[in-house]
């Protein structure tokens, strides 16, 4: 065998397990394997789990924070302002791919493996798209990108983001992506949510759109994604991030709403720390949290799963790319600290983006499935969620590429490996 990692705990199993390695794929799971391997770790009972998944990151803007200046008021709409200005003034690709580098390097070390994140199109040279396409090759060695194409200033806001929108998948964005409610009428959103599943349809592509992405009740876009949805027989390739609006919404509404998406298979996607971080922020008191409605939608049967949104960018000035950070937040703002629910939750950033990822059939910690595995320093979930911090290694196709031991961080990058900094110096 390549590679065993002996005496791990399992989700949902009892004991402890030798999981044995050849290939790239998890060849044996026994109480113990007697052959030896290449390269063996004693996990000591710690908890093994499958590689995380971040599916709502913006990559193009990461690690712009303070340039051209800070966003002073920690609201949405300024960090839109600053980063059209930072469009303008700064952003190349040669500079984009460094800042990307380094961050994909954090979220590695932190364990995710597969990444979701979305190039803003409404940047008439299209440079966002051009770099994050070509990130998905120059990094593929560590992570598994996918690309949406977002239309950040909107898709009927200028007359030619449609182009725009189109030329991007043109260029390999994986996804096609839309924010009906930052479109200039209701009308409008309702047109964007049409043209978005126009283009997903003939290039048969995934739709992963921002919706509903502000305090507003009256913001509902996510019932017109459900109809598209079904209209268009796009059922569980469709995911609708942030999704604020909902916790504004009347229990009425919003549980009729529920039982539309679970018959549209539609992926809700929030983003808790950044959710948390900027809604609310009209209100004086009592001051609402501004989050999807996590434990009712998995109540009602729709899947959810998380991303982490942003690392120190105009919208969020903080945050290293750790997904455990974005879950230990969701199960506090969603009063999800019940036993059986902190263990379930597991499932936000493994599992059910498995699901909307189409990769359940080669992902998990079973016997034929790939070696894309993380070793917790926890025995299980709720260590794991008290004491947060990054896995002792990560295993991407059977072979360690990350390692996080004797209080410092290495990766293995383009087959060498170096050391990790998680400070940034340019703050």
């Amino acid at each position: 065998m390549d590679l065993i990692i002996r005496s791990a705990r399992i989700r949902g199993m009892d004991g402890r397990y030798d999981i044995g390695i050849e290939n790239g794929i998890i060849s044996k799971i026994e109480e113990r394997i007697h052959e030896k391997a290449d390269e063996e770790i004693d996990a000591k009972g710690r908890l093994v789990v499958p590689a995380f998944a971040n599916m709502h990151f913006h990559l193009d803007g990461v690690l712009t924070l303070g340039k051209p200046r800070f966003n002073e008021s920690g609201t949405l709409l300024e960090g839109i302002e600053i980063w059209a200005e930072y469009k303008k003034e700064i952003l190349n690709e040669s500079e984009m791919l460094k800042r990307v580098e380094k961050a994909v390097k954090w979220m590695v070390c932190y364990g995710t493996l597969y990444l979701r994140t979305h190039a803003d199109t409404t940047e008439p040279t299209l440079t966002t798209v051009k770099g994050l396409v070509k990130a998905k090759e120059l990094f593929k060695d560590i992570i598994n990108i996918q690309v949406t194409a977002f239309p950040q200033d909107g898709i009927l806001t200028e007359p030619e983001n449609v182009e725009l929108l189109e030329k991007a998948i043109e260029l390999g964005a994986d996804c096609v992506g839309m924010i009906p409610h930052n479109e200039l009428t209701r009308e409008d959103g309702v047109k964007s949510i049409e043209i978005a599943f126009e283009i997903a349809k003939k290039y048969d592509k995934d739709v992963d759109g921002h919706v509903d992405e502000t305090d507003d009740p009256n913001s509902r876009f996510l019932e017109v994604v459900a109809k598209e949805t079904i209209r268009n027989g796009y059922q569980w390739r469709v995911i609708a991030g942030h999704c604020t609006a909902m916790h504004s919404y009347d229990n009425a509404y919003a549980f009729k709403l529920m039982k539309i998406l679970k018959r549209a298979g539609v992926t809700i996607v929030p983003n808790p720390l950044i959710n948390v971080h900027l809604q609310g922020r009209f209100d004086t008191y009592p001051k609402r949290r501004g989050m999807a409605r996590i434990k009712e939608l998995l109540q009602a049967g729709v899947n959810v799963c998380l991303g982490h949104d942003c690392i120190m960018d105009p919208w969020y000035p903080l945050g290293v790319g750790d997904m455990l950070q974005a879950l230990f937040m969701a199960v506090h703002v969603g009063h999800m600290l019940g036993y059986s629910e902190l263990i379930k939750s597991f499932d936000l950033i493994t599992t059910n983006a498995a699901k909307v990822l189409h990769i359940e059939h080669e992902y998990g910690v079973e016997v034929g499935k790939r070696a894309n595995l993380n070793i917790l320093n926890a025995y299980n979930e709720i260590d794991a969620l008290r004491l947060l911090g990054p896995p002792l290694y990560v295993i991407k196709d059977g072979e360690i590429i990350a390692k996080n031991v004797g209080g410092e961080s290495w990766i293995k990058f383009r087959g060498k490996w170096e050391k990790v900094d998680f400070l940034d110096s340019s703050v």
